[in-house]
């Protein structure tokens, strides 16, 4: 891989984390559950894409 292929595994991931911390945040402050539930599968998503594209 080159270029952008070996850099959007490392994007996806860092989107992952983002996403976890964020939904992990909300839920925990009740601000909004549901939203943070979806950024929990989001980055659920973005993990199993970058199992994906490495394999």
């Amino acid at each position: 891989m080159s270029g952008i292929e070996s850099l959007a595994p490392a994007i996806a991931m860092l989107a992952a984390f983002a996403c976890l911390i964020g939904g992990v945040r909300m839920i925990w402050r009740r601000s909004d559950g549901r939203k943070g539930v979806l950024l929990l599968v989001t980055a659920a998503v973005l993990v199993g894409n970058v199992v994906i594209w490495t394999v």
